[in-house]
C-alpha cells in the first residue's frame, strides 16, 4: 500500500478548500454582506497577498507587452466570473451552484476546440451532451423551474467564464509562473469589480460577529490564495494527470458541505442531473486530463 505523501495532502487540502468555498460564500451573503461588496473586499485582500508573495518569490511582475492583451482579457473574464458567482450564490443554493460548476471541464473542452487549441473527439462530444442533459435536470428541480432560474443561469455562466479564463491563461502559463500571472490578473480584474461594486461597498455595514469574519478570512486566504500555491506546486511535482484525480472529488465534497453545514437539500431531479454531469466529466477526464487553475 502506497504511503500518503506530502503532495497528496497538498492536493487533498486544495480540493477541500475549493469545495468549501460555495458554502462559505452562501453563508456570508445570507448573513449581511452585499454580493459586490463581498467580491470587492475579498479580491482586494487576495490581490495584496498575492503581490506580496510573488514579489518575495520573484522580485518582478514584468511580462512582455505582447502578452498584456491576454492578461487584460483574462482579467475581464475574472471580473465577469466573480459577478456571476456572487449573484448565483445569492439567488440559489450552494449545492446547486456546485453542481453547475461541475460542468467547467466540459466548457473548457468546447472553448479549446473552438479556438483551435485542441481537437475533441466523439467521446468528448458525447460527454458534453450527457452533461447538457444533466444541466437540464438540475435546472428543472422537482419537475419544474422553482424560481431559481436566474441563479441557475448565473451559475452556468460562472462555469463558462471560468472555463474561458482557464483557456486564456494557458499560453501565458508556458512563459511565466502561475503566481505572476495570478497577481496581475487579480489586480486588473479587481479594478472594474471595485468600480461596479463601489455603491454596495460604500453602504456595507461591517458589524459582524466572529464567525462572519472567520468566513471572510477563509474566503480570501483559502480558495483564492493558498489553493493557487498548493495546486501549482503539486502539479510541478506530480504532473496534471495525478492532480486531476483529486480535483474530481471537488463537486462531491462541495455538495456535502452545503447539505451538512447549511442544511440544504437536493430534489430527486437535481440528484439525477448531478450524477449525469459528474459521470460525464469523470469519463471524459479518464481519457484526457487537463490542469485547471484553482476555482472561485
Amino acid at each position: 500500500m502506497r504511503r500518503i505523501s506530502a503532495v497528496d495532502l497538498m492536493l487533498f487540502g486544495t480540493v477541500l478548500l475549493w469545495a468549501l468555498n460555495s458554502t462559505v460564500t452562501r453563508y456570508v451573503l445570507t448573513h449581511g454582506f452585499h454580493p459586490l461588496a463581498y467580491a470587492t473586499i475579498r479580491y482586494a485582500a487576495a490581490t495584496l497577498l498575492f503581490w506580496g508573495f510573488t514579489f518575495a518569490r520573484e522580485r518582478s511582475f514584468r511580462i512582455a507587452l505582447r502578452d498584456m492583451r491576454l492578461v487584460l482579457l483574462a482579467a475581464l473574464f475574472i471580473f465577469v466570473n466573480q459577478v456571476f458567482f456572487v449573484y448565483s450564490i445569492d439567488k440559489t443554493s450552494a449545492a446547486t451552484v456546485t453542481l453547475f460548476l461541475g460542468t467547467t471541464p466540459i466548457f473548457i473542452g468546447v472553448l479549446a476546440n473552438v479556438i483551435g487549441l485542441e481537437r475533441m473527439g466523439r467521446g468528448f462530444w458525447a460527454a458534453a451532451l450527457v452533461s447538457l442533459v444533466g444541466v437540464g435536470f438540475v435546472a428543472s428541480g422537482s419537475g419544474g423551474f422553482s424560481g431559481h432560474v436566474v441563479g441557475d443561469g448565473l451559475a452556468l455562466m460562472t462555469a463558462a467564464t471560468w472555463a474561458g479564463y482557464s483557456v486564456l491563461i494557458t499560453p501565458l502559463m508556458r512563459r511565466y509562473s502561475p503566481f505572476r500571472i495570478s497577481s496581475l490578473v487579480l489586480l486588473f480584474g479587481w479594478i472594474p469589480l471595485a468600480i461596479t461594486g463601489a455603491h454596495q461597498t460604500a453602504g456595507q455595514s461591517f458589524h459582524f460577529g466572529h464567525l462572519m469574519w472567520i468566513c471572510i478570512a477563509f474566503a480570501v486566504i483559502g480558495p483564492l490564495f493558498l489553493t493557487n500555491i498548493l495546486w501549482f506546486t503539486a502539479i510541478s511535482r506530480v504532473g496534471p494527470s495525478r492532480a486531476s484525480l483529486f480535483s474530481n472529488m471537488q463537486p462531491l465534497f462541495g455538495i456535502l458541505f452545503a447539505l451538512v453545514l447549511l442544511n440544504e437539500h437536493l430534489s430527486r431531479w437535481e440528484v439525477v442531473g448531478g450524477v449525469a454531469i459528474l459521470s460525464a466529466v469523470l469519463v471524459e477526464r479518464s481519457r484526457h486530463n487537463v490542469p485547471e487553475p484553482p476555482g472561485d
